[in-house]
């Protein structure tokens, strides 16, 4: 009970090491305000008269800070619910929240799956681990074999084909790229948050994007189906693969998975992964929105 505790609170640490940082770019996006009305002589600092920052699309009993955080929440989890209207906040903070739903509701878990997103990386961290060391990779006493990285593999890869495969037939069709009001990196950003929302089950989205039509009602019908029920079995197929292996005793060359090594590690594979698969995407979304308005002073309004 006490390894199992000690394993628990590993993996929640390393969640909240993803979690914090990713809730601190939000919120400092939100605060900072939108560079466009300053030209203007808009005042965007909190005072004790004004909340301060980029108000739009927020309700003013909540504000800048309360919206940021609860949709970096909501993002992470899974649950779909808003507070503010995610289309509205400025390039990093919707950065954020695509980036939450890629990673896949790994953060705390997601509402009607669990942990089990994260476990994938544990086990992917573990394998990694084991072949650097020389030794065959464990997880919690059970050997890791080509089967068992197999199905981690391809539970990794659904949603990464699901997300990008079908933001790009979106962007390349007449009928995906005439939804997008907001031409430029920000309409981009809403085609690859509604495509990440379906895929991930999450369910809010960019307001901007006209997705009531054939082609995005099929599109992300499909996304939501793939999305869940196929990992879903592949999960459990997983699982059932672990439980007939033989426990192996702890050796001096076993990776402990409570250390603060292993959490650091974890958080690497995640991050790394994360960022290798969805990058390149999103520096065309959300980045390149938010170094052109760097350089030019201008967002979307």
């Amino acid at each position: 009970m006490i390894g199992s505790a000690r394993k628990g609170i590993a993996i929640l640490i390393a969640m909240t090491i993803i979690f914090v940082p990713l809730v601190g770019i939000c919120i400092w996006s939100e605060v900072n305000g939108n560079p466009a009305f300053t030209p203007l002589g808009i005042d965007q600092t909190p005072s004790a008269i004004q909340p301060g920052g980029n108000m739009e699309g927020k309700e003013m009993r909540f504000g800048v800070v309360q919206s940021a955080f609860f949709s970096v929440v909501t993002t992470a989890t899974s649950t779909g619910a808003v507070n503010s209207m995610h289309d509205s906040f400025m390039p990093l903070g919707g950065f954020v929240q695509i980036f939450d739903m890629q990673l896949g509701e790994i953060v705390f878990g997601g509402v009607g799956s669990g942990l089990y997103c994260m476990l994938i990386f544990v086990i992917l961290a573990m394998f990694i681990a084991g072949l650097m060391v020389g030794r065959t990779p464990e997880l919690y006493g059970k050997k890791i074999e080509p089967r068992e990285m197999a199905l981690s593999t391809i539970h990794i890869l659904i949603p990464i084909f699901l997300i990008l495969g079908l933001t790009a037939i979106a962007v390349l069709n007449t009928a995906g790229s005439s939804a997008v009001f907001n031409p430029g990196p920000h309409g981009f950003s809403e085609i690859l948050y509604a495509f990440s929302s379906a895929s991930q089950n999450n369910g809010s989205a960019f307001g901007g994007l006209s997705a009531n039509s054939l082609f995005y009602n099929l599109a992300t019908a499909f996304a939501m189906f793939v999305g869940r029920y196929a990992v879903a079995i592949i999960t459990l197929a997983l699982a059932g693969s672990f439980v007939v292996k033989k426990i192996i005793p702890v050796s001096d060359g076993t990776l402990r998975d409570h250390r603060p090594l292993f959490i650091v590690w974890l958080v690497f594979v995640v991050i790394i992964i994360g960022a290798l698969s969805f990058l390149p995407a999103l520096s065309l979304g959300p980045i390149a929105e938010y170094l052109t308005m760097i350089a030019r002073g201008v967002v979307h309004v």
